[in-house]
């Protein structure tokens, strides 16, 4: 599994602006140069998270781009179906059936149920942390995700 580029730049561009200090926002130019990324790519992405209502944009001399939202309620789990979705959704298995229209597991699929059980333990997190945890410390996120991680043990599915 891997993250995208995509869905970590998203993040760190929505981090920047929750960090940001004052009302103002901040624009393209200052994220772009705060995490070293392209204009181009930040105007993209601030577009992708603008239309899923992650953020706001005001025009301007002294515009820029702010949270819609307090950071404590924007759930990551939101934030990552915004910029490409889950890891393993019902689509998956037609999309990766191999060269028949229908796959060959179709009926009794082991393969089918780790990816469930996957997702099923990374939407736990993911729907459970909030813009505002990330901001913490390191530390402090860990702790906070352990015990996500251990409640999704023993869970049928």
């Amino acid at each position: 599994m891997k993250i995208s580029a995509k869905e970590e730049y998203g993040l760190r561009i929505l981090l920047c602006i929750a960090r940001s200090k004052g009302d103002k926002g901040m624009t393209i130019a200052q994220i772009a140069e705060k995490e070293g990324l392209s204009h181009q790519n930040v105007a993209k992405l601030c577009r992708v998270l603008r239309l899923n209502g992650l953020i706001n944009s005001n025009r301007g001399q002294q515009g820029g781009y702010t949270l819609s939202k307090p950071a404590d309620q924007i759930v990551i789990g939101d934030i990552l179906n915004a910029l490409d979705g889950k890891l393993f959704g019902q689509e998956f298995c037609m999309d990766h059936s191999g060269m028949p229209k229908l796959c060959t597991n179709s009926v009794d699929c082991s393969i089918r149920s780790l990816w469930r059980v996957v997702q099923h333990s990374v939407d736990n997190v993911l729907n459970n942390l909030t813009l505002k945890d990330l901001i913490s410390s390191e530390e402090n996120l860990y702790n906070v995700c352990k015990p996500l991680v251990e409640e999704t043990q023993g869970v049928n599915i």
